[in-house]
């Protein structure tokens, strides 16, 4: 009952920063939208290929909303987005909420390829470092760790392509349709964000294993798996689920750059094309989407921290 109540106020506090936090960030996107440098009206009649005067762009203007104040128009804006509509982009006419969910599905497919690749790198990278701390084993996890944060994303996946795609022919460079040509994005995804995360359960690893109920544990007569499985591993990934939480707007980010490296119909493709026509409506969607996705990622990170350890009482340390 008590961890019943325990999620159901974890849910609820993080339901009310969901609303706040995306109203604050679209006023900030909307705001920033209005200060940045052009005018969308220009862009829209160039896209459309129009003869242009000042009477039509101020007739576009003003079917547009754009002469209204500032207020008005992202008052608007919000009330018809508190209802499933982000409104029409500018160039391609379409409504906003199909183009980024038509979108999503390759960004999210991307994100787990790029998770199942981290999830395997820094497992056993992670054990190794800690268990054959400062022998060789231990030296090979550091200088993976090291090289993969020395090396840029976009760098990675350039080698990558040049060895397997162009060199061996294994894989394709480009595109999507089979299994296959999840791997090298996946692989550069999961491959950038190991290092932190082998470094956090090396360390994590090593204190708890230095801990009295561990020695204790060990001196019962407990097999050293079994220590090394049920107490140790689940103590330390708690460090890990909340960098992960705290780290989810990086890997977002992350997934822009491979989705464009790799030409991914994902929609980190779909938001610079955006940016760069200056697409606003669509923008300021796609900040409105991954802004909910990062605050649910969050909530369920908070979740599983404390399937982890039921002890927590977020209760007794806020007061």
């Amino acid at each position: 009952m008590g961890m019943a109540r325990q999620v159901f106020r974890i849910v609820g506090k993080r339901i009310f920063q969901l609303v706040l936090t995306i109203l604050i960030l679209s006023f900030v996107t909307f705001l920033m939208m209005k200060l940045t440098p052009g005018d969308p009206v220009r862009t829209i009649l160039k896209v459309e290929d129009m003869e242009t005067s000042v009477a039509d762009e101020e007739e576009l203007r003003e079917a547009y909303g754009f002469n209204d104040p500032l207020p008005i128009q992202y008052g608007q804006w919000l009330w018809k987005a508190a209802q499933g509509d982000l409104g029409a982009s500018f160039i391609t006419k379409r409504p906003v909420l199909d183009m980024l969910m038509s979108r999503l599905p390759a960004t999210l497919g991307l994100t787990f390829g790029g998770l199942l690749v981290l999830f395997v790198i820094v497992l056993p990278l992670g054990i190794i470092g800690a268990v054959y701390k400062d022998r060789w084993p231990d030296t090979l996890s550091k200088w993976f760790a090291l090289a993969g944060a020395s090396i840029p994303s976009f760098w990675l996946g350039l080698l990558l392509i040049h060895w397997f795609s162009l060199e061996l022919g294994l894989l394709p460079v480009m595109g999507t349709g089979t299994w296959a040509h999840f791997v090298l994005p996946s692989v550069t995804l999961g491959v950038a964000m190991a290092p932190m995360y082998i470094r956090l359960l090396r360390e994590r690893l090593i204190q708890t294993m230095n801990s009295p109920y561990i020695e204790a544990a060990a001196a019962r007569g407990v097999k050293r798996g079994r220590i090394l499985i049920r107490h140790v591993l689940r103590g330390s990934l708690m460090s890990v689920v909340t960098l992960f939480g705290l780290s989810v707007g990086g890997l977002l980010g992350g997934v822009t750059v491979v989705e464009i490296l790799f030409s991914w119909p994902g929609m980190g493709e779909l938001i610079v094309q955006a940016v760069s026509q200056r697409d606003y409506p669509v923008v300021q969607g796609y900040i409105l989407i991954i802004g909910v996705i990062v605050i649910v990622v969050n909530l369920l990170v908070d979740l599983l921290y404390t399937l982890l350890n039921p002890e927590i009482r977020y209760g007794k340390e806020e007061g």
